[in-house]
């Protein structure tokens, strides 16, 4: 069975650091795109950021630009997205997706309407001002 199983969310204080991790089972980083998205009470899903396995390459969405950064470790199969100088609109709740390719491919501009072939079950992040 394929499962993304994101944890690392908490409650931390305006200013402060998370990490969140995205574990993956039932398939390899072999050639994937790993987004992180977002979601907050009454507003639209937001894409965080994208990174590809096979560059290394990371996109991110301005509002987050140089306060995040996502990265795949693909011998634990594990996605990260280190979260520094937090504010209460990153309050939300985030989800890591993969999408799966045969071949390499890096992550576009657009990662944030591509289609992922799976999708965690997401972890609260909560910070208070």
């Amino acid at each position: 069975e394929v499962q993304l199983v994101e944890s690392g969310g908490g409650l931390v204080q305006a200013g402060g650091s998370l990490r969140l991790s995205c574990t993956a089972s039932g398939f390899t980083f072999g050639h994937v795109n790993i987004a992180w998205f977002r979601q907050a009470p009454g507003k639209e899903r937001e894409g965080v950021s994208c990174t590809g396995s096979s560059d290394g390459n990371s996109l991110y969405a301005d509002s987050v630009k140089g306060r995040f950064t996502a990265s795949i470790d693909a011998a634990k199969n594990t996605a990260y997205l280190q979260m520094n100088s937090l504010s209460p609109e990153d309050t939300a709740v985030y989800f890591c997706a993969a999408a799966i390719f045969a071949l390499s491919a890096g992550c576009s501009s657009n990662f944030p309407y591509t289609y992922y072939d799976h999708e965690g079950q997401g972890t609260q992040v909560t910070v208070s001002s």
